[in-house]
């Protein structure tokens, strides 16, 4: 497979030379471990304590990280990608709600971001987190097979209503929908839930996509019990692969409450586990299509190399590519450059609201072996070249 993936030429076109250098800055103080715990605590407190620094959040790594403000905000962003064949996924990143007119709101956005979906070729899925529809602690119950209260059988109606609202909005007017995965405690619940929803929209083909975090060491398996249950009732299956985002949460909960974690054990481990998964879902495209939403270049590479054995065209939509706004822009243009279905994840927001989001990625980043490096690396390359250097 040829390598594509140091093309920096491509890969930060549409980046002026100051939007590079922000760049640089931002990912050399992701960099610094000590630096985000710092700057972390610092913005989390400016925040609650009213001080003006949102225009500076805004002005560094909320405008790398996010489309913007509101949905209207993101179509210069989506615009701007799509004249390169990079579409976008609309994802209202707003997290830890826990009241009822909240989950009524993200309900709201998410049917406006099906009909931005439906209305631009650039937009092609759509996108929402199970807890941004209803309480954590109602999936945690759920899945721990807990008896509900009344009170809370009447909440889980309403999730399950919202839930369908959004699934049968997105199969009547054709929009692909990715339902993101969180904390293992929580994800049984939400899995039926997915589950049931594919049974009834998924008929025809994949509108409803559920999400596997590949470093738990138990997906495959479930990948496989559905698609038994998928040939018996005759329904597609759509599905997000991601390796995951909640690591450090994992092992710290399995480990109080003296259990075996559900994370692999080792990093390697996750890779062999994300590739299997791949190599599964390609063997039975029939049923199956698959968002593949990763950083990683040879995970990658393997995929498209698949395509290219079995003799999958480049444009199959039943194959997309996912990574981040902000992150991986050498897998993600290249890509495209090469026909490859590709679609940036580009959350959006109040700036407050999003910092949880913004802090996830800043930590995820600053964990991950390796990923800052190769992006301050490929950063590094694109500049000396644009000097002539």
């Amino acid at each position: 497979m040829e390598k594509i993936f140091n093309n920096t030429q491509v890969a930060f076109a549409l980046k002026s030379d100051t939007e590079l250098d922000r760049a640089y800055f931002l990912f050399k103080m992701i960099a610094n471990q000590p630096l985000v715990r710092i700057g972390t605590a610092v913005t989390n407190f400016a925040l609650k304590a009213n001080l003006p620094v949102e225009g500076l959040i805004r002005a560094t790594v909320f405008d790398h990280f996010c489309g913007g403000v509101n949905e209207n905000d993101c179509l210069t962003v989506v615009d701007k990608m799509y004249t390169k064949g990079v579409s976008s996924v609309l994802d209202y990143s707003v997290e830890g709600k826990e009241e009822e007119d909240q989950f009524d709101a993200a309900l709201k956005m998410t049917l406006k971001t099906i009909d931005f979906a439906q209305e631009r070729q650039a937009i092609p899925f759509a996108v929402f987190k199970p807890t941004g529809l209803g309480r954590m602690d109602l999936y945690v119950k759920l899945g721990e097979k807990q008896s509900l209260t009344a009170s809370e059988q009447a909440e889980w109606d309403r999730v399950v209503a919202r839930f369908d609202l959004i699934c049968s909005e997105a199969h009547k007017k054709d929009v692909a929908l990715l339902i993101d995965a969180e904390e293992s405690w929580m994800q049984d619940a939400a899995d039926d839930l997915v589950a049931e929803m594919m049974r009834k929209y998924n008929k025809e083909k994949a509108i409803v996509f559920n999400t596997l975090q590949m470093y738990r060491w138990d997906r495959l398996d479930y990948l496989k019990k559905l698609h038994e249950q998928a040939k018996e009732e005759g329904f597609f299956i759509g599905m997000k692969l991601v390796r995951g985002a909640y690591m450090e949460k994992e092992n710290l909960k399995a480990e109080e409450k003296g259990l075996q974690s559900p994370i692999c054990s080792t990093k390697e481990a996750t890779d062999v586990n994300y590739d299997a998964a791949v190599l599964y879902m390609v063997e039975h495209l029939d049923k199956m299509a698959i968002f593949a939403g990763t950083h990683n270049e040879l995970s990658t590479y393997y995929l498209m190399d698949l395509m290219e054995k079995n003799g999958i065209k480049a444009n199959d939509q039943r194959i997309w590519f996912g990574q981040l706004y902000g992150m991986s822009d050498n897998i993600s243009y290249n890509l495209a450059a090469y026909g490859y279905n590709v679609a940036k994840y580009l959350p959006f927001g109040p700036v407050k609201d999003v910092m949880p989001y913004l802090i996830r990625r800043a930590e995820e980043n600053t964990s991950v072996a390796g990923q800052t490096n190769r992006e301050l690396t490929l950063i590094k390359t694109e500049r000396d070249r644009r000097k002539g250097k």
